[in-house]
């Protein structure tokens, strides 16, 4: 980005900003109750919500982009009249926080205070190996909620050190409950400075740091239990056996941020003859346990796969079955429910890997009856079982092992692997890939021309592209599940293995995790507290919910629908971090998603509990104390039919807190990243019908879901520098300079775009508007009065009036940046365009109609610039309390014929730029051409016949295809029918082209055989702008049927045809004998017929210095022969001389180059020389 040349006009901004915010201050201008509003005449309430932040860091451009969705819907409901309410909130519930700072603590024992960390580069390990392709939960973030808020520094103490921290200031953070103390001011000082329309009286932080808000969030649960929304089954989560509890992220030396990976365990029973090493165990089931992620693909097994020198075990299952395979994998599965004795393996066998190569098997689905056991070099041992399932068809891997083994038989005689085993198994077609057919994997391994199984980089590459693409886009072939989509059923195939005992399911953790008791983590089964949201009933109500939310988006509403659908349980407990203890079971905290669905309704009722205290620790104002928020006083408040409850707080003071509530809810709008669809905002319907089932009017209303923020077409990343906090932003763009950006940046569901070059263009844009409305104040006296009836006063005033009209659409669909771009740069475009084209002058009432109206429009987006405005206007209240502008009648005719003068106006532009460009002379010499004096302009009132036809023909078919027209072939086969087109096809099918495009950018009107309006009237009244933007001495219109035959075929109606031409001229000189004046003597051309007028006009465009043409007086000698050899004499310039009279008129004789003058019916010679004087 280009440096800036400096700062005056955001500096500007910012200092207007600071006095806009003060006084809204001041005038407690966003601050509503209840009962003060129910009694106002109003056009209804509107709630606003945004997904409070988390407090362990600053907010950034992020943040900042989703909630001026609800920012700009609020500034739009004031101006419509609506009572608004913008509370918000701040979250700390969870284990981000007080696992960085348990994180401190430990860096600090371990390294010393302050901490002298090892380099570390010298702790960097390459993982890309490691790296497997995985289809992920869809109920899971990329990373954490802790290693994603943290940044990507090893040591949090270097996190906390690139916020700005000294070492003395980072130690208290080691206590969770600064945290606590520190950034939520910090974000309320932020969103101030951006201009939120925030009633802060109902601000607050959660946890149970603050009793009234941990009062409500124990009611929520204690309601939910009695609704039996809840269940405590157990749960797969990461389990340390030798701590005897859950490894949340805050116990772990290494693999914060892991969860348990679901697997399907494919069992593979040994058929005889068995391998020696297993012939003790006859009469027993034994299973080769092969785990996968893509159990769809168990069709096309075609072997399995073992290390030979990898060790193995065979343990026996709570059914008596034995399974095989590492040490490792029986570990994880003994916590998983898979032994009699949880924790416990019963080992009945330890062998080697080459000890059951050969090893004949009977394997689920695949239509190989009997596959075999066969060498593979590099499986690891780390990650599944050590078994694994070979499906040749759709995994490079398999494919590349299966034929390296065919074509090296020393390598099969070596683990006495016989032919038979290997030779006849071929890949089988199960899956059909877009692009790669139905044998995927040999396809991609002959592009990428993939040798052996040591082409590692190019089999991870092979992988990632069949895997992925297989998922999304394959279709299955196998018989039960043909033609449906693999994503579909992989799932159903999972189920009807585990059905049929072939399969089970198995987890173990994502990577390796390690406990800080040095314990290699497994995943166990464990109770854990869920809110049941697969419930049938509970899932029914919340599908309605969503049929009358509003989205604003259909894949908003996909998104919502799909979550619906395959939502099951969600873990609501946890045991570390922080928030609100389960009320009957105080081991467990409430985590972070569940504590965050209806707080919306506390919201309602904060300010009168604690109001200017975010942690709830100050006094109420109505007296009432945290301890006595029962479960009964919040149910009074909630819920409308139940009883007052037995309590000491005053039925006044609880019937002002239900008031609150009865009045603002439901919530109107919710905004938030579109990421947080499939749980937050699920959840969040979820327990509005939970909560409220009978009560279907306090359910959503809608929900605005948007793309993340790119900044400068980059994702937005501390460790790249590409990075803003709203802090930065408003330091370097002012308020309103980023909330313009903002609003440009995207208003759909794909990644958003924050230009800082669109930035810095807003603050010149903004800057200039102030400065232009001051200069219209000041020349107030010099706008022109009087009835606003010219063509251009018209004109603007529809213009104006469509720009209001569609302006409001955009802010009601949510469409900020179309809002923008009808309400800011279209609107001012019409401005400048009035200004240009109304030669007479601007007219003061529309001009000041403009100002008002454009200031109301932007208010919503750039309110401190918008409010400075409205106060330099004179007005006597806050834009806060303005209403929007009412538009008048939109003349459409009118704005269809102002389109077409500018149309106009661009294309003879262009037309003389063309007669203008030089032509080729002799020898390449280009000659330039004379500039045109004169124009005339042929306007056609009907199309030629062969476009009459084709128009005709072209309406016919749109009136009868619904408002389609269709397929060039068809057209031209009808067009090319018609005896009248035979001669003419050669343009038919070009102009039927051009027809298609206007009338996809200007509507059904392009295909009216007349126009809507008087195309001559419209040159004739623009006539003076024409002539003087082409810099022509006049302009002639003409219809097209007075030219010859070319123009007749050439114009058409709204098409003009022009001819530029050199009027023939004498040239005379032009003095001014004026002493130091600035004006100078020069040639100029006299034509036939020209008159005083003429002349001066000519004079002016030479002389810009001359202003005022009224102020010219045109001269001639009396004695034309001596008269321009005398002196002028001081003072006495007109001496001798006589003035040209209105009615004058100039005759040329080109063959002697002589001017002559006729005045009063007599003609004079006047020689070669004329003056003028300016007076």
């Amino acid at each position: 980005m280009t440096e800036r040349k400096g700062t005056a006009k955001v500096d500007f901004l910012k200092k207007i900003e600071e006095e806009i915010q003060q006084k809204w201050h001041n005038e407690r201008a966003f601050e509503v109750n209840a009962q003060d509003v129910a009694s106002h005449k109003s056009n209804g309430k509107y709630f606003a919500t945004f997904p409070y932040p988390y407090m362990n860091g600053r907010l950034h451009l992020g943040h900042t982009f989703s909630l001026s969705k609800c920012e700009f819907a609020v500034g739009y409901q004031k101006l419509k009249g609506k009572k608004c309410l913008f509370p918000f909130g701040l979250h700390c519930t969870g284990m981000p926080i007080k696992a960085c700072a348990d994180k401190l603590k430990r860096e600090m024992e371990l390294y010393g205070y302050p901490p002298e960390f090892p380099d570390e580069e010298e702790e960097e390990e390459e993982e890309e190996s490691k790296q497997e392709v995985v289809i992920k939960d869809k109920a899971k973030g990329k990373k954490s909620k802790a290693a994603a808020k943290t940044g990507s520094s090893k040591y949090q103490w270097g996190i906390m050190k690139s916020l700005g921290l000294s070492d003395e200031e980072i130690i208290k953070f080691s206590e969770a409950e600064h945290w606590l103390g520190y950034f939520p001011p910090l974000a309320l000082q932020d969103l101030k400075r951006m201009g939120l329309k925030v009633d802060w009286r109902r601000s607050f932080i959660t946890t149970d740091v603050n009793p009234y808000y941990d009062a409500f969030v124990r009611w929520q649960f204690l309601t939910l239990r009695e609704r039996r929304k809840l269940n405590l089954p157990c749960r797969y989560t990461i389990y340390s056996p030798k701590d005897g509890q859950p490894c949340m992220d805050h116990d772990r030396q290494t693999g914060e941020g892991v969860g348990p990976q679901e697997y399907t365990l494919i069992k593979m029973k040994v058929i005889e003859p068995y391998p020696l090493k297993l012939s003790g165990l006859r009469g027993k089931n034994i299973f080769l346990v092969a785990a996968t992620l893509r159990p769809e693909t168990m069709f096309g097994q075609t072997n399995c796969w073992v290390r030979p020198d990898m060790k193995y075990i065979g343990f026996e299952t709570r059914n008596g079955d034995i399974f095989i395979c590492t040490q490792r994998a029986a570990r994880n599965m003994s916590y998983q429910g898979f032994t009699k004795t949880n924790g416990v393996v019963p080992v009945v066998k330890e062998l080697m890997g080459e000890e059951i190569l050969g090893a004949a098997l009977s394997a689920p689905l695949t239509s190989y009856k009997v596959i075999y056991a066969l060498p593979m070099l590099t499986i690891k041992e780390d990650k599944g079982t050590g078994v694994v399932t070979s499906v040749p068809s759709d995994a490079p891997d398999d494919i590349t092992a299966l034929k390296d083994l065919k074509k090296k038989p020393a390598f099969r005689g070596k683990y006495g692997i016989k032919d038979e085993m290997v030779l006849p198994f071929e890949p089988i077609p199960i899956i059909e890939i877009p692009g790669y057919g139905h044998l995927s994997a040999p396809l991609v391994c002959e592009e990428l021309k993939i040798q052996s199984q040591n082409d590692r980089e190019k089999l991870a590459e092979a992988k990632e592209r069949v895997y992925l693409k297989g998922f999304y886009e394959g279709v299955m072939l196998v018989d039960g599940f043909k033609g449906q989509r693999v994503q579909d059923v992989k799932k159903l195939i999972q189920k009807k293995m585990v059905d049929n005992g072939e399969a089970m399911i198995y987890m173990e953790p994502e990577k390796q995790v390690i406990s800080r008791s040095a314990d290699e983590c497994v995943v166990a089964l464990c109770d854990q507290w869920y809110l049941d949201y697969g419930e049938e009933t509970w899932k029914q109500q919340t599908h309605e919910c969503l049929k009358n939310l509003e989205t604003f988006c259909e894949e908003t509403r996909k998104n919502f629908e799909a979550t619906l659908n395959w939502l099951q349980e969600h873990a609501c407990s946890r045991t570390y971090g922080l928030g609100t203890r389960m009320p009957w079971d105080e081991q467990w905290l409430i985590e972070s998603l569940s504590d965050s669905t209806i707080y919306m309704a506390y919201y309602t009722v904060a300010h009168f509990l604690q109001p200017d205290h975010l942690n709830g620790q100050g006094e109420s104002p109505l007296g009432i104390r945290a301890s006595q928020m029962t479960e009964e006083v919040w149910d009074y408040i909630f819920f409308k039919t139940a009883p007052f409850p037995a309590t000491k707080i005053p039925k006044e003071a609880l019937d002002k807190l239900k008031q609150e509530f009865e009045y603002w809810y439901p919530v109107d709008i919710r905004a938030s990243g579109k990421d947080l669809v499939p749980n937050h905002l699920s959840y969040y319907l979820y327990n509005h019908v939970a909560m409220w089932p009978d009560q279907r009017e306090k359910w959503p209303v809608s929900v605005r879901a948007n793309g993340h923020l790119l900044l400068n077409s980059e994702k937005m990343s501390k460790s790249t520098g590409n990075f803003l906090t709203l802090s930065q932003a408003i330091d370097k763009f002012s308020a309103d300079g980023m909330r313009l950006a903002l609003a440009d940046a995207g208003d759909t569901v794909e990644d958003a775009n924050f230009v800082e070059s669109m930035a810095d263009a807003g603050i010149l844009r903004l800057y200039t508007w102030v400065e232009w409305v001051k200069e219209m104040l000041a020349n107030w006296d010099s706008l022109r009065s009087g009835p606003a009836r010219t063509y251009n006063d018209r004109v603007f005033a529809s213009e104006m009036n469509a720009g209001i009209i569609k302006t409001e659409q955009n802010y009601e669909k949510m469409m900020f940046k179309e809002a923008l771009k009808t309400g800011f740069f279209e609107f001012q475009a019409a401005k400048d365009k009035y200004r240009e084209l109304a030669v007479e002058g601007m007219h003061r009432e529309l001009v000041f109609q403009f100002i008002e109206s454009q200031t109301l429009l932007l208010a919503p987006i750039c309110p401190h610039v918008c409010e400075y405005i409205w106060s330099l206007l004179g007005k006597a209240e806050s834009i806060m309390k303005a209403s929007w502008p009412v538009p008048g009648v939109v003349d459409e005719i009118l704005v269809q014929s102002s389109q077409y003068l500018t149309e106009v106006a661009h294309d003879l532009r262009l037309r003389l730029k063309n007669y203008m460009a030089p032509g080729k002379g002799k020898k390449g010499n280009k000659e330039i051409p004379q500039k045109p004096s004169h124009c005339t302009i042929y306007v056609a009132k009907n199309y030629p016949p062969w476009q009459h036809i084709t128009l005709s023909v072209l309406r016919k078919h749109y009136q009868t295809n619904g408002g389609q027209l269709p397929d060039n072939k068809i057209i031209a086969t009808e067009l090319s029918s018609l005896p009248e087109l035979k001669k003419y096809m050669k343009r038919v099918m070009p102009f039927v082209a051009m027809i298609k495009e206007n009338l996809e950018k200007k509507g059904s009107h392009v295909l009216d055989l007349e126009l809507e309006f008087d195309e001559q009237a419209v040159l004739r009244e623009n006539i003076v702008y024409l002539t003087n933007s082409l810099e022509l001495e006049h302009i002639e219109l003409k219809f097209a049927s007075e030219g010859d035959e070319k123009i007749k075929e050439d114009c058409c109606p709204g098409k003009p045809f022009c001819i530029f031409r050199v009027e023939p001229g004498v040239s005379i000189c032009l003095i001014n004998p004026q002493p130091a004046n600035g004006h100078f003597s020069t040639k100029i051309e006299v034509r036939q017929g020209d008159g005083r007028d003429a002349i001066i006009r000519r004079l002016v465009k030479m002389n810009r210095g001359i202003k005022d043409l009224s102020k010219v007086k045109l001269m001639r000698f009396d004695d034309p022969l001596r008269g321009p050899r005398r002196v002028p004499v001081l003072g006495k310039e007109d001496a001798e001389k006589s003035p040209i009279l209105d009615e004058a008129v100039f005759h040329i004789d080109l063959a002697q180059k002589r001017v002559r003058l006729t005045e009063n019916g007599q003609t004079t010679d006047i020689g070669d020389t004329l003056v003028y004087l300016v007076n």
